[in-house]
């Protein structure tokens, strides 16, 4: 993951300093984008779509009638760039790895359930510019396609038998909204910049024996927070 946060920041870094050739100009074609991001995640559970009677009757044993999860919030550098169409429309992608692990709540409340969740968001969204000079507003919407890696079960899932756990990839919707404020006309700039990701996943777990235990629908639905520079060409 370290590495990946390096490889991105470098790619960011080139991305700002080699259009030295090309002029700034804060009414170019091209903006670039390096930010930093707070993911956060709901993943609360929307729906058990299956339960293996064993490990039912282990849970209702323990008391656990109204089993929840809640993923944690993270903090990444994120990479965007964005072509505009013309000076009120643009279209954007924005790239990023960000890792999760996802805890009970509820009855569930204090256990461990799946860690090293990594996630690529892959999202392009179109965006409709307000033509206010150099403070320029923004809203979007786009499709984005969540990418899950390197999954694995938390020590209460493990402590319950589970050996395996497969959190499925999923397309979904964001909606965005943010601000640009241009400083000067070297191309330079601010941006500050909110995403709502509608985005709902399955998660399956299985024993040592391969045989599945549980399956989970899960409401991701993350907020996802940013600010940086920009710098436009």
């Amino acid at each position: 993951m370290r590495k990946i946060m390096m490889l991105a920041a470098m790619t960011a870094a080139t991305a700002l300093t080699t259009p030295a050739m090309a002029a700034g100009n804060p009414e170019g074609k091209i903006q670039v984008k390096v930010m930093g991001t707070a993911v956060l995640p709901d993943g609360g559970i929307d729906k058990i779509k299956y339960i293996a009677p064993t490990l039912g009757t282990t849970l209702s044993g323990m008391g656990v009638t109204n089993p929840d999860a809640k993923a944690n919030d993270n903090f990444v550098p994120t990479l965007a760039i964005e072509y505009f169409v013309n000076p009120n429309v643009s279209v954007e992608t924005i790239c990023c790895f960000t890792q999760h692990h996802v805890n009970g709540a509820a009855d569930l409340a204090g256990t461990n359930l799946v860690n090293h969740v990594l996630i690529l968001p892959a999202t392009v969204t179109a965006k409709y510019h307000l033509p206010l000079g150099p403070i320029k507003p923004y809203i979007g919407a786009g499709p984005s396609l969540y990418v899950v890696f390197g999954e694995k079960p938390g020590s209460t899932a493990r402590a319950l038998g589970v050996d395996k756990v497969k959190l499925s990839n999923s397309v979904g919707l964001a909606l965005q909204g943010g601000v640009d404020i241009a400083l000067g006309d070297g191309g330079m700039g601010l941006s500050l910049d909110a995403n709502k990701y509608f985005i709902k996943p399955t998660a399956k777990f299985y024993n040592a024996a391969g045989a599945k235990v549980l399956e989970t629908k899960h409401d991701l639905d993350p907020w996802v927070v940013s600010a940086g520079v920009s710098y436009r060409f």
